[in-house]
């Protein structure tokens, strides 16, 4: 009798030194893949930063392809896709249905709480840590949205439903909130009306791969993903839930690039050459961002305070990131926080 006692007032001790550890809220990273994931090891270097169980991993690639010890080289990855991915094709609906699929699948775990929407050649610019403060301490959605009046992709047969007035344009790349994350999910009326009237324009004559309509002048190249939860947060009037801006980093202004092929309408995509610390640290300096069709500068803040503007950056090739680990230009290590 006396050894049970014993043993049940040290088990009440231990648990007085001991409490149980409590789950903290989750960063759900969502990648959006062709296939593998060529910057596994620099994404494995940035989870090694947490030692509190505060992320979860979801991968949407092609239907059928598996992350397998064969496809990945970082346990974090494994297994890690969902289960019920879509085909998708570039300036198609099917780009945000595969990201509403993978909100779907990271709303099932309750400790979700932020929704960060990633590519295949994103790479993080500084440490876990900071990345979950940055996030974490904002009580809004990060999505860069901005009045569309330049380029023509409205489609006015979305009228009335989508009126022109809430057509918004930013990129794809946000970071939502689980109440903005379960209406993108929960969403019948907008997504339905960009299934039917967002599509890519007719390609030239020589690409054509369908039938193209006897007058596409009125033909839009959408870009859905780039309208999307932007223009659905409009419609919902929740626009002063938002920052809007985007905290990934995409470079577009290839004006003054003197090679051919690294102008048009895709980012620039950094190469080998181009991966110094030099280039990680101007991307850091970046303290605002300038919306041309509002006349507005967002300047950028953390905790009331001004701060960098992003914390990732694409298009990194697999050599270029890779460099940029080995020479810890990135900071992804948990001791360092800049």
């Amino acid at each position: 009798m006396m050894l049970v006692e014993s043993l049940y007032s040290r088990i009440k001790i231990l648990a007085l030194i001991s409490p149980p550890l409590v789950q903290k809220p989750k960063l759900a990273f969502l990648f959006i893949s062709r296939n593998r994931l060529p910057l596994d090891m620099v994404w494995d270097a940035f989870f090694q930063g947490d030692k509190e169980n505060r992320f979860s991993i979801f991968v949407h690639s092609r239907p059928g392809f598996l992350l397998s010890k064969a496809t990945t080289r970082s346990s974090y990855f494994l297994n890690r896709q969902i289960n019920d991915s879509v085909q998708v094709d570039w300036g198609e609906a099917s780009m945000i249905q595969a990201e509403r699929v993978l909100l779907e699948n990271a709303l099932m775990d309750p400790f979700n709480d932020r929704f960060i929407f990633l590519s295949d050649s994103c790479i993080p610019l500084y440490n876990f840590s900071y990345t979950y403060d940055y996030v974490m301490s904002a009580s809004t959605s990060f999505v860069d949205s901005f009045a569309d009046t330049k380029e023509g992709r409205y489609n006015p047969k979305m009228h009335p439903v989508i009126p022109v007035e809430n057509w918004r344009k930013g990129s794809q790349w946000v970071v939502l909130t689980r109440k903005h994350a379960d209406i993108v999910v929960k969403d019948d009326t907008v997504f339905p009306m960009f299934q039917t009237h967002c599509k890519r324009k007719s390609l030239p004559e020589f690409w054509r791969d369908r039938h193209v309509p006897s007058d596409n002048s009125k033909e839009h190249n959408c870009i859905p993903d780039e309208h999307y939860v932007q223009t659905l947060l409009a419609q919902k009037g929740l626009e002063r839930e938002i920052t809007r801006r985007t905290l990934t980093h995409t470079s577009w202004d290839l004006s003054s690039s003197k090679e051919y092929e690294r102008r048009g309408w895709h980012p620039l995509t950094y190469k080998l050459a181009d991966a110094t610390p030099t280039l990680v640290q101007s991307i850091k300096a970046i303290d605002n961002v300038y919306y041309e069709t509002e006349y507005r500068r967002e300047w950028c803040a953390s905790k009331g305070k001004p701060s960098t503007c992003f914390l990732f950056a694409r298009k990194f090739t697999r050599p270029a990131a890779l460099r940029l680990l080995n020479t810890s230009a990135l900071g992804v290590s948990s001791e360092a926080t800049s």
